[in-house]
This record gives C-alpha cells, structure tokens and sequence, in this order.
C-alpha cells in the first residue's frame, strides 16, 4: 500500500519553501498527529511547498539552499540529537547566531519548548509556544511577505505575534528574569487553540509506526491533574472533541482503512465516551475486520462497554497509570483513585474479555518512603492472588520535576537511591512471578537536568551530540563544561529543591495556571 494522503493538495505555484521536520525516523514522524496536522495545514495552500523531512531522510525535493523557512516539532528532551542531527545532514549550523543569510529560517514547537525552551533557546531563530495550529500559516504568510528583508526584520515583525518566542531579541543572565535589548522584562503568552475540529491523520501510510491507522484526537489535556503531570498542565483546560464531530471523523476514516485509534492523554474521561464505544460496537457488525486501539484507560472509569468494544475490536491487553502504590501518595500527587476502584477495574476488565493489563506506576515521588514501595509490592501481591488468570505487567518510570507543573519545584531523588529501590523491585516482582520493566535512573536524570535547565545548557546538548549521543557522553560532555566553569553542578538542574521566590529560566512564558496558582497547589498537595 503506498501513502493514500486524505486532504485535497491544490495545484502549486510555490512562493515560499517549507521543510517541517521531525527529528526522528520516518515512522515516527508520520504517527504523529501534531506534527502532520502542521504539514497538512501548510500543503493545502497552493502558494506553499512544504517537504517533510526526518532524520533518515535520503533523498529531498527541495534543495536546501532554496529552503526559506524551517520547522522542527519537539516532543521529548531527548530531540535535539534528531534536531542536529537533520541540521548537520544539510550544512546548517546549529546555533542561530552562526546562520548567515542564505540559510533558512528556523523555527521550533511542541511540548518540550512550551514548557521550558531555554535549553534550545542558540538553536532557534523563533519558538512557538503553545498550540501552533491557529497562528501557522500566519507565520509563513508573513515570513513569505517579508523574504527579501534581513532576518533580524523578519523575526521583529514575527515577534509582535501572541505566542512567538525570539530568543536573538533577548538578554539572558542567569538567575535574572529575561529582558529585551531596552532592559524590559520579557513575557510571551502561550496560545491555547480551541478543539472546535477533530485532529485526524491526515496521510495513512504503511511506512508510519502505527501502519495505516486512522488516528483521531479526541481529548487534550486531562482535567486529573497530577502534580507531576506536564501533559495536564500544559493543555489546560482540558478540551474535549464533540461526539457528533468524533463519529463523524470515524467514518471519515472507515472509508480508506479498518484501523482506528482514538487520541488524548485521557480519553476516558470524555463525558461521552461509552457512546463512543457503543457506536463503534454497533460499527463492528458491519466492518467484522474493524480493529480500534486507545491511549492510556482511565482507572477508576472503566465501564464495561469500553472493554468490551476494544475486545470485539481485537485488543487483549490495555494500559492503566496507578502512578503510586500506596493510596497516600497517590492523594499527594493529586491522583485520585484508591485500591477498592484499582481492582473494580481489573475485575471489569477480566469479565468482559481483556487477557491482561500494563500498570504504569512512577518511583522518587516527592515524600516517598520505603513503605510506599513496599505498597507497590504488596498490591501487585494481592492483584495476582485475586486474579490469578490475568496477566499483569507493571511497568516503572522514576519521576522528573517538570517545568510549569506545581511539582517544578520539587528536588529529583539521586541516582544512587533510585536505582536501589528499582532493584529491590525487581527482586521482589521476580518472587511474585510478575513481569516488570523499568526505565533508566540515568537517562531520566539527564531529561530532568535538561527539563529545568536554562540556556547555559545549550552548550551541553552540542557536546553530547558530538560525543556520540550516549549516557556516557552527557557524562564525560558535563563534567568538560564543568571543568571549564561554563556550567554549575549538574544536580543543581536535577535534584536542586527550588523556592517559590527563585526566578525560574522559564518564567516569561505566560501560561495558565500561573506561578502563584502552581504554588498555591503544591502547598495543597505537599503542605
């Protein structure tokens, strides 16, 4: 099957160039909704060429040297190895600083650089923070307008723009709040797009990870609200699609491929979504091959009509966030759900046809004991004695303070003892007979240095990359820069309790809830 694109592209007569890329591998890229809604908004004006481009690209349309404009989208803080990466394939300098005129303009967006674009800041000519799908093509639109202007005019025009992050326009010293070359201080509001329109692939294509999958995103954000949560916080409030605007999407769909999936960091908590279900049920009559995957299920939300559908639709296991063990610290980080509901949902879950479900729980909590651990085990003990035909896999992650989330200032747990703890629980899980996989202690240190860090640590992500990209080049790379006093402790970024008054590197974004409204929920949350 080759690529069957589902948006009508109008004859060109292209006055601007475009690569959207994506800093990793084509299948990837091409499963994710945010960044292909972008190249689909673009490609429907026939004044745009727009090229994607990932990092195992070999062959592009578009000669570099005729690119105007360049857009990467980031979604974890491990992308800017893709970023460079892409940059280096095609002789462009990674720092913007460095770029002369016949180079593009470059621009970045997604999760990672709404929360705290700071450590990217030397990459990017401008960073969207927020939604980008209102404001995109009235970014190109004036970039296509002003393209025989130098680039310092362009991107003063661009920065007049809610939303628009220009790091070139600002002066930056550490532990000070960001200003602009006449000494004000900065900030730049974050956009919150209405979901007023189902995002939808918008190309099925066998070459994307999730092969010729019709996905549709049904809710942004989650109205939960775990402290540690940046999913939550950075897509508040929390939108929902409507039912008529989702079922007409699903059929939309069912006309090219049988395989559906619905989008969101929650979808469960759709006020409408066993209707949802219902109807694909009633869909599965007609279409006995129709298949239909989820995101992560909502634990104490779990009817039986939703199983049911993802059974009759061909799934056997599922995914649930119990996030912590013991029902106290769930409480702490705002997640809501105590034991009695954890085994309704594992009960409704066997009833109605799943073989088995992957827990995903969170070690280094703020205020964890070893008791809180040891609940873990003990409910993995009671899960497998109560249900003793059900497959379970808990899967553990350690936690990593976020910025713009009221756990930002919350210190991380060390190296030392989180790893301790993740082989005291593979010991005991072992003895239980229940599968467990965990993340890396290491790999997720160097996400929570680079997730609080500020723009020093530009520096950094130049020196791994060269190093060859491993654990043990953001090592040897810190303790080089370090050595040479251009960055303080790495612990500083990782495991450094921040206070309330401290300027923060990514204060300037103007976000709901704000600093103070954080503050005022860690203190509910922590005391």
């Amino acid at each position: 099957m080759t690529d069957i694109t589902l948006y009508d592209i109008p004859q060109k007569k292209p006055e601007i160039n475009i690569w959207m890329a994506f800093p990793s591998m084509e299948s990837f890229g091409m499963s994710s909704l945010g960044y292909m809604s972008i190249v689909k908004k673009l490609d429907i004006r026939s004044d745009f060429y727009v090229e994607k481009i990932f990092t195992d690209t070999t062959k592009t349309k578009i000669k570099p040297k005729l690119v105007d404009v360049m857009g990467f989208s980031v979604s974890f803080e491990i992308d800017f190895l893709g970023i460079f990466k892409i940059l280096e394939k095609y002789s462009i300098p990674f720092e913007s600083s460095k770029r002369e005129k016949n180079t593009p303009l470059i621009f970045g967006g997604g999760p990672v650089l709404t929360a705290n674009p700071e450590p990217y800041a030397n990459i990017f000519d401008f960073i969207i923070i927020g939604d980008a799908e209102n404001i995109d093509t009235e970014i190109i639109d004036i970039i296509k307008q002003n393209k025989n202007l130098p680039k310092q005019e362009i991107l003063k025009i661009l920065s007049n723009i809610n939303g628009i992050y220009v790091p070139s326009m600002t002066i930056y010293e550490k532990d000070k709040p960001l200003k602009d070359k006449d000494g004000n201080t900065i900030q730049v509001e974050k956009i919150t797009a209405p979901l007023e329109e189902c995002i939808t692939t918008p190309v099925l294509s066998d070459n994307s990870f999730f092969g010729n999958t019709y996905i549709i995103e049904v809710v942004r954000g989650c109205p939960q609200r775990c402290g540690f949560c940046l999913a939550s916080y950075l897509n508040l409030p929390a939108r929902f699609c409507s039912y008529e605007k989702i079922i007409e999407k699903i059929e939309e769909g069912l006309k090219y491929t049988n395989k559906i999936a619905l989008l969101g960091a929650l979808i469960t908590a759709h006020p409408e979504f066993d209707k949802i279900c219902e109807y694909i049920l009633e869909r599965k009559k007609d279409i006995p091959d129709l298949e239909l995957s989820v995101s992560s299920l909502r634990a104490d939300s779990i009817s039986p009509i939703i199983i049911k559908t993802l059974v009759a639709c061909g799934q056997k296991h599922s995914t649930i966030a119990i996030e912590a063990g013991s029902e106290r610290l769930r409480k702490i980080i705002n997640k809501n759900l105590n034991e009695k509901q954890i085994f309704e949902t594992v009960q409704t879950a066997q009833d109605n046809g799943l073989k088995g479900l992957k827990i995903y729980a969170m070690i280094g909590h703020p205020t964890e004991t070893q008791e809180d651990i040891d609940e873990i085990i003990n409910l993995a003990r009671r899960l497998k004695n109560t249900f003793k035909t059900f497959d379970f896999t808990f899967s553990f992650s350690t936690f990593v303070p976020k910025a713009n989330t009221p756990f930002q200032f919350c210190k991380r747990e060390s190296i030392k003892s989180l790893e301790k703890k993740y082989e005291y629980l593979k010991k005991e899980f072992h003895k239980l007979g229940i599968k467990i996989r965990t993340s890396s202690v290491k790999w997720d240190y160097w996400q929570a240095v680079i997730s609080r860090g500020d723009r020093s640590l530009y520096k950094l992500l130049e020196e791994v990359y060269k190093n060859g990209s491993s654990l043990g080049a953001f090592k040897q790379s810190y303790k080089k820069l370090e050595h040479e006093k251009l960055l303080e402790k790495s612990e500083n970024f990782a495991e450094k309790k921040h206070e309330f008054d401290e300027i923060l590197p990514w204060d300037f974004i103007k976000t709901y809830p704000y600093k103070e409204q954080l503050i005022k929920e860690y203190k509910r949350l922590l005391g």
